[in-house]
Formats: C-alpha cells, sequence, structure tokens
C-alpha cells in the first residue's frame, strides 16, 4: 500500500491453511475487493467448477492472489467497477507475503493461474502457451501454469465454439498434470472431461 497505486481493502486468502493445492492469481478485482474474498463472481464460479471437476471442494484447496490490494486506475476514485492488473512493482512488493504464505500452507503444488500469476511467482515473462505443459517451481514447490478463469469466460462468449472447447481442454490437461504431480491420478472418466 505504500506505493500508493493500490486500493485500501485488503484481500487475503480463502480455503483450507493445510491445502496440498494452491492457486494463485493475479489481483483482487471490484468483487472480491467487496466481498474481501478472492475469485468471486464467474470468474470465481469457473474456478469452482474446474476445482469440482478435479474432485475438490473449494474449502478443501487454498485460494490467494499475488497482490493482495486491488490496483487502481489513475488516483482510485472514478475506479468504479473496472479493474487493472498489477504492475511489476507491485508484484516485487507483494512477493514476501505469497511467499511467506506458501511457507504456512507448504501445499505440494500451485496452480499459478494467468501470465500475471506466472510472472510473478516465477519472476519472468512469458506467455501461456511458453509457460504451459512444463513444470516450474516456486520456493521449492512444483508450480503448473494455466490459463485464468476469467480467459475462459471470454473465449467462451467471443470466439467460436471450437476455439472455447480447444481453450477448456488445455486448462484442462494443466489440472490433469497438477492432480498427477499430487499424487491423486485422475479416473477414466476425469480424464476424458471438458469444462
Amino acid at each position: 500500500r505504500s506505493l500508493g497505486p493500490l486500493r485500501d481493502t485488503i484481500v487475503f486468502a480463502s480455503g483450507n491453511p493445510l491445502a496440498d493445492l494452491m492457486f494463485v492469481g493475479e489481483a483482487p478485482g471490484a468483487e472480491e475487493e467487496k466481498l474481501r474474498k478472492p475469485f468471486v463472481g464467474p470468474s470465481g464460479q469457473k474456478l469452482d467448477q474446474i476445482i469440482g471437476a478435479m474432485g475438490f471442494s473449494r474449502d478443501a484447496v487454498y485460494i490467494s492472489n499475488i497482490v493482495k490490494f486491488r490496483p487502481k486506475k489513475g488516483d482510485g476514485r472514478f475506479q468504479g467497477a473496472s479493474n487493472q492488473k498489477p504492475d511489476p512493482t507491485q508484484m516485487e512488493a507483494s512477493i514476501r507475503f505469497i511467499r511467506a504464505e506458501i511457507e504456512v500452507v507448504a501445499p505440494k503444488v500451485i496452480v499459478a493461474l494467468g501470465a500475471t500469476a506466472a510472472e510473478g511467482l516465477l519472476e519472468r515473462g512469458g506467455t501461456i502457451s511458453g509457460l504451459r505443459e512444463q513444470v516450474h517451481e516456486f520456493a521449492g514447490v512444483p508450480v503448473i501454469v494455466t490459463y485464468h478463469p476469467s480467459y475462459i469466460l471470454r473465449t467462451e462468449s467471443e470466439s467460436a465454439p471450437a476455439k472455447a472447447k480447444a481453450t477448456k481442454r488445455l486448462v484442462w490437461e494443466d489440472m490433469l498434470r497438477a492432480m498427477e504431480l499430487l499424487g491423486s491420478p485422475a479416473s477414466e472418466k476425469q480424464k476424458a472431461y471438458f469444462l
């Protein structure tokens, strides 16, 4: 918050602080700020669907963000419900908090949701397509990078059905990889599942 370009309401995390699986997003949006809970609204519902398909409940996993405060647009007075992704300075100032969370929770696997979360955790840029299909590491914990739930929602509303289905399949393949790392191999039904 001392940076100035962050709003005043902290949105910390939710879920099980002893979880084996941790999801990390970029920063709270307007809905998250209002409810003081990460991943609510349509993106949160999509994430809940993904978690459920993996065989978990939202309460069984741990959900957090790289930045705990909603980034401001301008001075924040006229921001309304519009959101802005955190910049590298904000992520750099916040990384010690996510590092402490990971140390306390001690997850077996972290899933970075979107390019901003991946950049914050891995401390390097890149595209999701370039970071997927490999296992990265943060503080000794395996990290899987996948598309943000809001990207899935955008492809569903803006793209041809085939592209939306292909995107959802890529995310599901990433979740299967995370399940394998957790030692929870997917059932045949789960392997064939499309979000």
